[in-house]
């Protein structure tokens, strides 16, 4: 279709709309193709025939809801989508539902704009589903907003209502993730400040609707840095022609490039990039291509073509925002398919963090998820998948979910974990399946009444944490807990006895540490870790691998004086001889946890007392059902 096309200097901008019902979406975009010339004489006539007018005018809204459904009832429920173009731009707009039931449409809209129209009602101001909308667009990294307050004309073209709802928007949009948003007083039905500015605005200096969307800079948007190739297809027209077909997802390559093939972690160099109109040096997202390489190499669809030194992350477990688009509720621990790029394979949400609600945009816990409701979840996916953080690449850091049975789509997802642990990008650990147990943890927790939490003892060496951390396992487990004390001797006498004590070496001792408090935790018991952990860098790792629902920090904040007078093993003063390198407390820093769960002393207060503060101020994340 020659409008696509980027001809000539003009770009290409996706739009989507949104707002609630009888905001006048429908006029406001048939509006924009009317008096851009995007109407054709044939559909002028057609709304003629079939008497779409009102009062011999045009009705607007008419032309874009396409279904009989719509007509009848006077709303939008699919997504239409428009193409137009002026001398500067073309566009595709997604004129997207308003009423409640179809927030899942929206969200399908939206996901591959630029930039959302989020229409409001002069009359009735800011609505729960104009924040719904607003934060799905947040959700969606959709980076601008024209907020068009529309039928001024009905409020008299007061710029006291107009400056009330940019004031509140303004408020509510602070929380958001928009880097930018414009505020547009307009009439739909009459055109004002649509394409042409009103004279009913003389307080308003700003730009019309289409002078934003022709002059907004997109071109920045795109990922050219991180090479993302999903292969789609693998093409083999005759024996000597092995091409491996997709749409790129982000970053540039050029023929030469040398390259790693995931999940194999096999290495080449592209040969040749191969097209419609003929072969290219250069390609980058989104084109679509047909990549060959120098050497034999086993792939398929599903497989990820990336830069040898800039690779995703491969992950069997991850976080995710999360839009519930089925009717029937989410279900933990249940099986479903999960399509990442063109990646399948089975998946489970292991835990719901939390529900958004919202009006005020707090989080509530949540047991489930009901359609059109937004929740922070956890998932366990059988295969790794390659993904990087929606912020950063969209395309590989979304996916939707599938009933396996009933093949509906039943979740889109946003990928937000940054510090979940993964598997290594190349070599042959990516051929692991993960097993998931027949047993979940909840029925393990029900079972036995409490939870499969993690203490975690930070504070210098001689503070008092070992001390501590045994006197708790064994108070514990004589209130019939089953707990278990992680020391970091014994595991640099074990599981860690390959690892040196350089910064990088420590840093893999805490991770392992947190993974098998994290498998211990998954098991119902509850672990008591007691390491020096003095970076607040390793001890996010840490919680982010535990979860923070299952993460008691425990900061034990014995000054160093006291700890060196102490000197039980006789580390202090080694160190000050110079025979230990980066002895916490002397030549390397602590960083102190700035909000811990809990702060104790042994200064002042005995190991027992410190033990009876614990288990009180644990009690709640120990016990509760709700999390």
């Amino acid at each position: 279709m020659p409008i696509l096309k980027d001809d000539k200097g003009r770009s290409l901008l996706r739009i989507s709309t949104a707002g609630s019902v009888d905001d006048g979406k429908s006029t406001l975009i048939g509006r924009l193709l009317h008096d851009t010339k995007g109407l054709y004489e044939d559909q002028l006539a057609a709304l003629q025939k079939n008497k779409l007018t009102v009062g011999g005018a045009i009705d607007f809204a008419a032309i874009t809801d396409g279904l009989r459904a719509e007509r009848e009832q006077g709303i939008t429920i699919d997504v239409a989508y428009r193409y137009f173009s002026t001398q500067k731009r073309h566009f595709i707009l997604a004129d997207t539902p308003g009423h409640e039931q179809y927030t899942r449409n929206m969200a399908t809209g939206a996901s591959t704009s630029s930039l959302a129209i989020v229409l409001i009602d002069a009359r009735h101001g800011i609505t729960v589903q104009t924040k719904r909308h607003a934060f799905i667009s947040s959700l969606l990294e959709i980076p601008r907003i024209i907020v068009a307050i529309n039928k001024m004309d009905l409020v008299g073209w007061s710029e006291q209502v107009y400056e009330d709802i940019k004031t509140e928007f303004t408020g509510f949009a602070s929380r958001l993730n928009i880097r930018n948003i414009d505020f547009i007083p307009v009439s739909a039905l009459l055109g004002d400040n649509i394409v042409n500015r009103s004279q009913n605005t003389p307080w308003y200096s700003g730009p019309t609707i289409i002078q934003r969307l022709e002059d907004v800079y997109v071109e920045s948007d795109q990922n050219m840095v991180d090479f993302r190739f999903p292969v789609q297809l693998v093409q083999r027209p005759h024996q000597d022609f092995r091409g491996y077909a997709g749409t790129i997802a982000a970053g540039v390559i050029h023929a030469g490039d040398e390259v790693v093939i995931l999940p194999s972690g096999q290495t080449s160099r592209i040969r040749a990039i191969h097209t419609f109109d003929g072969e290219l040096e250069t390609a980058f997202a989104p084109m679509s291509v047909t990549l060959t390489l120098a050497d034999a190499v086993d792939i398929s669809r599903g497989d990820m073509i990336v830069r040898k030194n800039n690779v995703p992350q491969a992950r069997h477990e991850f976080e995710a925002m999360m839009i519930w688009m089925s009717a029937e509720p989410l279900v933990c621990r249940k099986n479903y398919l999960v399509r990442h790029t063109t990646r399948y394979s089975n998946v489970m949400i292991s835990d719901i963090k939390y529900m958004v609600k919202i009006d005020d945009l707090s989080s509530e816990p949540a047991d489930g998820l009901r359609m059109n409701e937004i929740g922070r979840v956890s998932l366990t996916s059988a295969l790794p998948l390659f993904v990087d953080t929606y912020q950063k690449i969209r395309q590989t850091g979304s996916f939707i979910l599938v009933d396996p049975i009933s093949h509906e789509t039943v979740a889109a997802g946003m990928i937000i974990d940054r510090a979940a642990q993964s598997v290594e990008a190349v070599g042959g650990a990516l051929h692991l399946t993960r097993t998931i147990s027949q047993v979940s943890v909840n029925e393990r927790e029900e079972r036995q009444k409490y939870r499969g939490i993690t203490f975690w003892f930070t504070g210098l060496s001689g503070s008092g944490k070992s001390t501590i951390a045994a006197i708790l396992e064994r108070r514990l487990f004589d209130a019939g807990i089953n707990a278990m004390l992680l020391d970091g001797d014994n595991l640099r006498l074990g599981l860690c006895q390959d690892l040196g004590f350089d910064k990088k070496s420590r840093s893999e001792n805490l991770r392992r540490a947190a993974e098998v408090a994290h498998l211990c935790n998954q098991a119902g018991l509850v672990v008591i870790a007691s390491f020096i952990s003095p970076f607040k860098s390793d001890r996010e790792i840490v919680r982010a691998c535990i979860g923070d629902d299952r993460y008691f920090e425990i900061f034990v904040d014995t000054p160093l004086e006291i700890c060196e007078q102490r000197d039980v093993k006789g580390l202090y003063k080694k160190a000050r001889a110079g025979e230990i390198k980066s002895f916490t407390g002397i030549d390397s820093p602590f960083e102190r946890p700035e909000q811990p769960s809990l702060q104790v002393s042994t200064e002042w207060m005995s190991a027992d007392e410190c033990v009876e503060l614990i288990v009180t101020a644990s009690k709640e994340l120990l016990y509760s059902r709700d999390r």
